[in-house]
């Protein structure tokens, strides 16, 4: 008898965990609708972004080019300036995950060899962009990185604050991101 009551209590529990993340709200981050590759293709500035430990001896003028290559995927050319002046550049591999249109990509700074490592690959999803392709947010789905790209080496002020209000209302702190200084 006494069985019966714990299974009766587990199946009562699993279905109020179930009942209850039904009703709980969406917070997973929103990508945009689709996403024009050949347009996104080029240089982006990083205007700010979320601290992490790959970029800590980044310390000014980091940006990225994306370009097209022969097998369809993309070519990610990282750089940026180091405190003792260096430039220090990352190259590695993006891919589209689904449609053609898909704003969610992974990239591969590993090399190639180790690609059909799962965990090589990280999320890179496109969770804000402009019409005219001149603003943008990168981001995963655990919001634990968060890139804001700006095809000039300084965002228009009024609009990176109209993004970072988007960037609030995805549940982003907005606080935590770092100012990345653009010098010649």
């Amino acid at each position: 008898m006494k069985k019966i009551h714990l299974v009766l209590l587990g199946i009562t529990l699993a279905l109020l965990h179930i009942q209850a993340q039904a009703q709980a709200p969406d917070t997973s981050v929103k990508t945009i609708a689709s996403l024009d590759v050949p347009r996104y293709l080029g240089t982006w500035y990083e205007v700010a972004k979320f601290p992490n430990w790959f970029q800590k001896k980044c310390v000014g003028n980091t940006k990225a080019v994306y370009s097209l290559r022969p097998d369809g995927n993309l070519r990610v050319l990282n750089s940026c300036k180091q405190a003792d002046g260096d430039t220090s550049e990352a190259e590695g591999t993006a891919r589209q995950i689904g449609a053609k249109d898909s704003p969610k990509l992974e990239v591969r700074f590993a090399p190639a060899w180790l690609s059909f490592l799962p965990m090589v690959w990280g999320d890179y999803w496109v969770i804000d962009l402009d019409a005219q392709y001149q603003l943008a947010a990168v981001s995963d789905p655990k919001r634990e990185y968060l890139w804001v790209l700006s095809r000039t080496p300084q965002a228009d002020p009024k609009a990176y604050d109209d993004l970072l209000r988007r960037l609030q209302a995805q549940q982003f702190d907005v606080r935590k991101l770092d100012l990345t200084p653009q010098k010649n």
